[in-house]
């Protein structure tokens, strides 16, 4: 089964407000309504963020709108969902996350080939608001050169 179009939903801000330094990829456990929502694109990982607890990892405050034609089955839309990923990366993410002013954020959440679910995440370190003007000043330039060569 191959999907005629591809979902892949962006969380842009990640990129603004983080220094990504290290991506996972991790399976997300979904009930039916919900994956059947992200499938119509109806998701958005704004203001989520990725934490540990007991050993597991959680992802909290994804929007996943309920789905239309669910009935009394259908889900929470900001509810927490566990995040899938091997022993060996969930004590590599703990050990980075130990350390001061890191933090695990979604970057991008989409529909593999077999039709699953996946979570994009990244160990991020916040940016300071100089680096932020930096990125948009880079940006702009960016877009400024795009328009001379257009011209």
């Amino acid at each position: 089964m191959k999907p005629a179009n591809r979902i892949i939903i962006k969380n842009k801000r990640a990129s603004f407000e983080y220094e990504l330094l290290e991506f996972f990829t991790a399976g997300i456990v979904l009930t039916g309504t919900e994956i059947k929502s992200i499938r119509l694109g109806k998701a958005s990982l704004t203001d989520s963020y990725c934490q540990i607890q007991n050993g597991e990892l959680w992802a909290r405050n994804i929007q996943i709108s309920e789905y239309f034609f669910g009935t009394y089955n259908n889900h929470v839309p900001k509810r927490d969902r566990k995040l899938l990923l091997t022993k060996r990366e969930l004590r590599k993410l703990t050990r980075l996350t130990k350390e001061t002013g890191f933090t695990i954020v979604p970057t991008k959440l989409f529909i593999n080939e077999k039709g699953l679910a996946k979570l994009d995440i990244a160990v991020a370190k916040g940016k300071k608001a100089f680096d932020k003007r930096e990125s948009i000043k880079e940006r702009e330039d960016k877009r400024e050169i795009d328009r001379q060569f257009k011209k």
